[in-house]
């Protein structure tokens, strides 16, 4: 850490390529040891931290590996890396669908790591999940990434577009849910650089207003979405009126703002017809 960098970002590699928690580095610290055994040695892990100094890139992607949730998932610079923001979305929905032995067809859009339709699919064995994504290989990870912990065959994965790729399912998806692209061109701009050199550009903007990814998605929806189904979206912090706003042009109501845990607009959710 003399070296530079956050102590998170370093108890993350002592944890995936150590081996050493931070329970681990928290009983040390109360009862010291002569010794610590790694499962990777001192040279290979200063050799990690060093390019994430260097070249700024995110401890994620040099180790393959992030947490979300409960879950450890792999992650290239194919995908973006989840965000804890992002976990609230699951809570959401299990407000709105508390049965879990309902049979649910529900769509992952822009599934990336496919952390948000995996939690989902392993916490209702019962639902089927659509996830699709625009890039190959971000579906083999996250095709990877479900196969992990489940042999079930609740959730498949589709190449293309946004809804493109599951046209067969006109009108027969309960709820979808996307966290799509959605940064405006100027603060893209201004990213940090181990966001902006490292994460896919295609994961992060979303045009010059930051709305081109959500406006298409919100526009298909009623194509696709039951009688009464929802569409759940994260957006940036400062779109919700606008994104609430193309929620009502395309015939949904019940369209609600919610906060997220820091009380930002982050969510917008709406039900149609």
């Amino acid at each position: 850490l003399h070296k530079g960098g956050d102590s998170e970002s370093f108890s993350f590699l002592l944890d995936t390529v150590g081996g050493i928690t931070k329970k681990d580095l928290n009983l040390f610290s109360l009862k010291s040891q002569r010794k610590v055994f790694l499962k990777k040695n001192l040279d290979s892990l200063e050799s990690i931290w060093e390019i994430h100094l260097r070249d700024k890139i995110p401890i994620q992607y040099l180790t393959g590996t992030t947490y979300w949730r409960d879950l450890e998932f792999e992650v290239s610079s194919k995908v973006l890396i989840p965000r804890s923001e992002t976990e609230q979305l699951i809570e959401i929905i299990h407000g709105l669908y508390k049965n879990k032995n309902l049979s649910i067809t529900f769509a992952d859009l822009g599934t990336g790591s496919g952390a948000i339709a995996i939690a989902l699919a392993l916490a209702n064995p019962s639902w089927y999940g659509l996830a699709t994504d625009i890039d190959k290989d971000a579906l083999d990870i996250a095709s990877k990434n479900f196969s992990r912990y489940s042999k079930k065959l609740n959730l498949k994965f589709f190449c293309g577009n946004w809804w493109n790729p599951i046209k067969h399912y006109k009108g027969k998806i309960d709820f979808a849910i996307s966290n799509p692209p959605y940064i405006p061109q100027d603060t893209y701009e201004a990213l940090p650089i181990e966001v902006k050199n490292s994460e896919p550009k295609i994961a992060l903007l979303g045009g010059q207003d930051g709305l081109d990814h959500i406006r298409e998605i919100i526009g298909s929806a009623p194509l696709f979405l039951k009688e009464k189904g929802w569409l759940f979206l994260e957006n940036h912090f400062d779109q919700c009126i606008k994104v609430k706003s193309l929620f009502l042009q395309s015939g949904f109501n019940d369209v609600k703002v919610i906060n997220d845990l820091s009380g930002i607009g982050r969510f917008t959710i709406g039900r149609y017809k």
